[in-house]
């Protein structure tokens, strides 16, 4: 696996140019909001094509790109959110249910802080052993095959407003898992609130809200990495123009999802992920793809 290195971080976008990169940025912002993995994709694509691999600081300065659409997408809630909890500080009542659900985001928030800081050496190092395809691969099949059992185990009855704070630190926990490329932070997430028997649509509406801190912080982090880095204006030049078409493509993301969600169910994403996963895996194994 192929990769470029500027002061020890994976730049490999850089290289791409704007066109190459303008594509990937279409391909991030759909899969980064749907349940089968952004990172996956960075990789799989890039590799089906003959193009380098754009590099893990590439997905990850993307996420600023979903955080756009989701925060404009869900701008209704985050207000009610905002609004609820100033209201319950000032009467200094905190048993409603908006300073429950901020309180309870901080919680779900904490545990992938920890992880990302005990993996910060390994997650967007230069040729990190975490961005080989079938470890992607791997991913992919198992957490599908997670995702298909919550499908049909979970009651799929209990609302967004009855979401409790032990329920919270369950999401959060299972956050920690996309860390690792091929997981998905929306899949892992929108797995385990359905496991806790959430209606499918209030499930993928809590993992995008719960992601949110995830999404900015890693994000930023990363920003700030490639500058320290020393990235020239022709690496942020390109890094804008992917940014520019994955916050596009994230809107039609995030619509798709949603209605999938409230109309059909994952079943169609279980699906594709069980298949990329196998697809990779064979492969890899019969050396198609490395």
């Amino acid at each position: 696996m192929a990769s470029v290195c500027t002061s020890g971080v994976d730049t490999g976008f850089v290289a791409l140019g704007t066109g190459k990169v303008a594509i990937l940025g279409v391909v991030q912002g759909i899969t980064e909001l749907l349940p089968i993995s952004s990172t996956a994709h960075m990789r799989l694509v890039p590799a089906l094509l003959g193009w380098p691999d754009p590099g893990s600081a590439f997905s990850a300065a993307m996420q600023l790109a979903a955080l756009f659409a989701v925060v404009t997408y869900f701008w209704s809630d985050l207000r009610a959110l905002a609004c609820g909890s100033l209201s319950a500080v000032r009467a200094g009542d905190f048993t409603a249910h908006a300073p429950k659900t901020v309180l309870g985001i901080i919680l779900g928030t904490i545990p992938i802080v920890i992880g990302g800081v005990l993996l910060k050496d390994k997650l967007n190092a230069c040729g990190s052993p975490l961005r080989e395809l079938w470890v992607i691969g791997a991913a992919s099949l198992v957490m599908g095959l997670l995702l298909g059992i919550a499908e049909m185990t979970s009651r799929h009855t209990r609302t967004f407003a009855q979401i409790r704070l032990p329920d919270a630190l369950v999401v959060g926990l299972a956050q920690v898992g996309a860390l690792i490329p091929g997981v998905s932070r929306s899949g892992s997430t929108l797995t385990a609130a359905m496991f806790l028997g959430l209606r499918r649509e209030d499930a993928a509406r809590f993992s995008f809200l719960l992601g949110l801190p995830a999404i900015f912080a890693a994000g930023v982090k990363e920003l700030l990495e490639l500058h320290h880095a020393g990235l020239d204006m022709q690496g942020w030049e390109v890094l804008g123009v992917g940014l520019l078409t994955a916050s596009l493509s994230a809107f039609v993301a995030i619509w798709t999802l949603m209605r999938v969600m409230e109309r059909l169910s994952s079943w169609p994403f279980v699906f594709y992920r069980v298949g990329m996963g196998v697809f990779l895996l064979v492969a890899v194994w019969r050396g198609v793809l490395s």
